[in-house]
């Protein structure tokens, strides 16, 4: 009978020991080690009651701060009677210039006699690139805007720096004198032919893309990798680059050796006084047309201001028939 009663002993205490086992306080277990998040921004001051969000027409509709005069040096121009915007054919479309916050040189109007220059930099074994626009205003104010970037892989230009300002009196004259120089009037794309010398090819070193616009007429050269084609704009690119050293210390660390293009002029003349000279290269491609623009119209003369009364002489004394003579 022992273990029969032994077991109905279990049977009854079961219960009572499931009870037991679940009232008592489970151990506390080893909590996980967690990472603090970013740090949540709160507004210090939540809005007041009466705030208003600003409409969203308001972005199109609202005045919007004007670009400085360096940023527009000719004005927002239109086209006058018989007027017509200047051909430009420098392998830059104007949706380019636009990537680069510049206006396009195709919808540039200018008068008289001012002109604009431009300078493309592009290293053969970068993406790097730069680009440096003068103007000379016919009041004699002259200008200077320049950019760099890294012009791949991206769908603008990446890392793009730049300024435009206004130049000291004295840069005028020097961008002036570019408007003479020969070589506009020089093929667009060259090579370089020495007696006896095979024609190079080009892998390294960089390219130079210089416009000349006047009104009615453009002029693009291109000058490339050889130091004797390069020499031959030397000019162009020392006033260019010199305008935009000082301005920007990014810009300046582009043209980290400055605005000195004497080598490459020495190599140019060195070509030329062994008998060498610049050749066309390949089918040679046309300057852009060039057209006479219309005079300008005189300002009209003001109407002569009217002269000052003067104060009349006295009536001359009448005679001694005529009345009393006069005293004395």
């Amino acid at each position: 009978m022992a273990p029969a009663r032994t077991t109905l002993l279990a049977l009854l205490l079961t219960p009572t020991l499931a009870w037991a086992q679940a009232t008592q306080p489970t151990p506390a277990q080893p909590q996980p080690s967690t990472v603090a998040g970013p740090p949540v921004t709160v507004l210090a001051e939540p809005p007041p009651p009466d705030w208003v969000p600003p409409d969203p027409a308001s972005w199109w509709t609202d005045e919007w701060p004007k670009p400085s005069e360096a940023a527009e040096p000719l004005g927002p121009r239109r086209l006058g009677r018989g007027e017509q915007l200047t051909a430009i054919d420098n392998g830059v479309g104007p949706d380019l210039y636009r990537l680069w916050g510049l206006q396009p040189l195709q919808t540039r109007i200018i008068r008289g006699d001012e002109m604009i220059v431009e300078v493309w930099v592009r290293p053969a074994r970068t993406v790097r690139q730069s680009v440096i626009r003068l103007y000379v205003r016919r009041d004699g104010e002259s200008f200077v805007q320049a950019r760099a970037g890294l012009a791949c892989c991206e769908a603008g230009i990446a890392r793009r720096v730049g300024f435009d300002a206004q130049l000291a009196p004295g840069w005028t004259g020097r961008i002036r004198a570019l408007r003479d120089l020969p070589a506009w009037n020089s093929p667009r794309d060259v090579v370089v032919e020495e007696e006896g010398v095979s024609d190079a090819v080009c892998v390294d070193g960089v390219a130079y893309d210089v416009t000349l616009m006047l009104p009615g007429r453009a002029r693009h050269l291109r000058r490339a990798c050889d130091p004797a084609a390069i020499g031959e704009i030397a000019d162009v690119l020392e006033v260019a680059v010199g305008a935009a050293l000082g301005h920007e210390p990014r810009i300046d660390a582009v043209f980290n050796r400055g605005a000195d293009y004497a080598s490459q002029r020495q190599a140019y003349q060195a070509l030329v006084a062994g008998g060498g000279r610049l050749k066309p290269a390949g089918v040679v491609r046309e300057q852009p047309p060039a057209f006479e623009p219309p005079p300008e119209p005189e300002p009209a003369t003001p109407p002569a201001a009217p002269s000052p009364p003067t104060a009349q002489s006295p009536p001359p004394a009448p005679s001694g028939d005529d009345g009393p003579s006069p005293g004395p």
